[in-house]
């Protein structure tokens, strides 16, 4: 957890705010001509559903027709109907238009129901298809890639800024479409009715499109500052309210602290909230006077018209008109809406595209290979060495040159200081991270051509922290095999040594672990995470510090289990407590990324070199231990 954030008020408070906006406020403008080419990617996520949106389409250009005709029936209901040449009113005449008018009305709404139903669909399963597609991609990136980035800007990748551009997706086809073929048929029917009248109703339309490109602009900017303090308010979430957070800020007092960083960028997110509501709405409310006034400017003119002595200009003609200007308007406010909205949500369509395109660094080769059955347990590095990519070319490697081979069913060990590099090992033999330099082999290949769901398969890992899912434990153990039986759970249970635990609940193995698992003791998470590598069953096991944060008590059942899952396979174990391996077939010392002393327990002892030290300062601790 980071509290960098949390001191030195409210101008040093504002000064990282401005920063960190002027800071966004860069990356939005290099970023504008990718924007700019947004469209096509956007208009690809529907190709799945071309065929839906055909008949969206079909069902919006009845609508359109359909609404057509109201209008113009209004002219005929005044001129043929109420206002006939001959006088009087036309009863029969009156009777049968307005049937064919609700009639056309109610056609008109079961289009639009049609179409809305039709949309929402559309709209939601292309939404859902980039949320999936985006935690796919994500699920193939390198381990890398999470150590550097928060969990809760991650999560709001996801959650906010797909979420952002929902209405976007649901509403664009619909609202282009019905609102373009309604703008030109009501263009088409005004000027049917008067050219003259026209060119007033369309007089401010370029000024309007103007000002609109203009305030889309401002709000895509708003926009993406929005979505960063959504990710950093997320963040902050993910960490305080997490179990180790809470616990973290509870055992240090640094509630109010958390509260308060919390409150600071909530602040913010208000600020930005009410910044992107309210840009364009003097834009809008100018529209909204225009629209208002319009009728006036009309009556006006058709006024001047008819006092000229212009033909054509019936009372019919005014009002179907003034009804029609109406239809055309709406649309095109709706269609200034939709530009807005674009504009704003390419900045969304920007951040999940970024994500989209990053490249895992680790992926499988065009000919990679399963792991051949035959040599399984075989492992070896050679001339090995790693540091992280994003390390400057002067620092220390993390493994230098690091060369040793392991044999089917050998229990080798890994100890050192800490910082050696002892769990780098486990990482790149399992292809969580890439090599820099020399090859690591496994089954007589190296790792890079074998398929990462075929090498990860044969390999068992116990870390240090088990990880267990808010579930229950047939849940948490089933994760290694799905379709377990309930004997094969006991069974796992029994060898890892926590049947009896299991069985003392009074729900059994349906009891739920809670979150992290932390209604559990440490031991007790630890055996159920070996539980659930027997399940697994996978020919090599890889134990990175499986007991170095248990007491004396819980590392001996612990490590009992541990034997007892070693049994017949190929043991790898990385251990800060020399006592859990001093019955392995190989020890290989580790110091600062290099393997300085190999050989058995006795043998490294009695060498007096740095593992000798190691278990003498062990030891004595032990022994100090014991005495207080």
């Amino acid at each position: 957890m980071s509290f960098g954030g949390l001191g030195g008020g409210g101008g040093g408070r504002a000064a990282r705010v401005s920063a960190r906006d002027e800071s966004v406020q860069r990356a939005i403008n290099a970023a504008s001509p990718r924007i700019d080419r947004l469209g096509a990617r956007v208009a690809a996520l529907f190709r799945p559903y071309r065929w839906s949106i055909v008949g969206t389409v079909a069902l919006v250009l009845s609508g359109a027709a359909v609404s057509v005709w109201p209008p113009l029936l209004t002219q005929r209901i005044f001129d043929q109907g109420l206002f006939p040449p001959g006088g009087g009113v036309d009863l029969g005449r009156l009777v049968r238009l307005l049937i064919v008018m609700v009639g056309l009305l109610l056609l008109g709404s079961l289009f639009g129901l049609a179409q809305t139903w039709l949309t929402s669909r559309i709209g939601n399963r292309v939404m859902g298809d980039l949320r999936a597609r985006l935690f796919d991609h994500l699920q193939e990136m390198e381990l890398a890639f999470f150590t550097r980035t928060k969990t809760g800007v991650i999560q709001s990748r996801l959650a906010n800024d797909v979420g952002g551009v929902a209405n976007v997706l649901t509403n664009t086809i619909s609202s282009v479409v019905g609102n373009t073929v309604t703008v030109a048929a009501s263009l088409v029917t005004m000027l049917l009715l008067s050219w003259q009248l026209t060119v007033i109703a369309l007089v401010l339309t370029p000024v309007l499109v103007l000002v609109q490109r203009r305030v889309g602009q401002l709000r895509a900017r708003t926009a993406t500052l929005t979505q960063e303090s959504l990710s950093e308010m997320t963040a902050i979430t993910q960490e305080a309210l997490s179990v180790s957070g809470v616990l973290l800020a509870k055992t240090f007092g640094r509630q109010s602290d958390e509260s308060r960083r919390y409150a600071e960028e909530n602040d913010r997110q208000v600020g930005l909230q009410v910044r992107q509501q309210m840009t364009g709405q003097g834009f809008f409310a100018l529209v909204q006077v225009f629209v208002s006034v319009l009728p006036a400017l009309i009556y006006l003119l058709a006024g001047l018209l008819m006092r000229g002595g212009q033909v054509g200009i019936t009372a019919g003609v005014l009002v179907a008109f003034t009804a029609v200007q109406a239809r055309l308007l709406m649309p095109m406010m709706g269609l200034l809406r939709v530009a807005l909205d674009l504009q704003t949500s390419a900045a969304l369509f920007a951040r999940v595209f970024e994500y989209l395109d990053l490249a895992p660094a680790i992926r499988d080769a065009p000919d990679a290979v399963a792991v051949d059955p035959d040599r399984l347990g075989w492992i070896e590095f050679d001339q090995v060495s790693f540091r992280y990519p994003d390390a400057g070319p002067d620092s220390h490697p993390i493994l230098d040159r690091v060369s040793f081979s392991v044999a089917p069913g050998q229990f080798v060990a890994f100890v050192g200081p800490s910082g050696a590099g002892k769990t780098t090992i486990g990482y790149l033999l399992a292809r969580l991270h890439e090599a820099s330099s020399g090859q690591v082999r496994f089954a007589g290949q190296d790792v890079r051509r074998l398929r990462q769901a075929s090498l990860i398969e044969q390999i068992g890992v116990v870390s240090q922290q088990a990880y267990l899912f808010h579930a229950s434990i047939a849940d948490n153990l089933r994760y290694a095999k799905p379709t377990a039986e309930l004997s094969e759970l006991v069974e796992a249970a029994r060898q890892a040594n926590i049947a009896d635990t299991i069985a003392g609940f009074p729900l059994g193995f349906d009891t739920v672990v809670g979150e992290q698992g932390y209604r559990m003791s440490g031991g007790e998470r630890q055996r159920l995470a070996i539980a659930r590598v027997i399940l697994k069953d996978a020919p090599v096991l890889l134990l990175d510090e499986a007991t170095s944060a248990l007491d004396t008590v819980s590392e001996r059942i612990v490590q009992a289990a541990l034997e007892q899952a070693s049994q017949n396979r190929t043991t790898l174990a990385i251990a800060h407590r020399l006592s859990t391996v001093s019955q392995a077939d190989v020890i290989h010392v580790l110091e600062r990324g290099r393997i300085v002393e190999s050989g058995r327990h006795l043998d490294l002892v009695q060498a007096g070199g740095l593992y000798a030290r190691l278990w003498s300062e062990q030891a004595e601790g032990t022994e100090t231990a014991a005495r207080t």
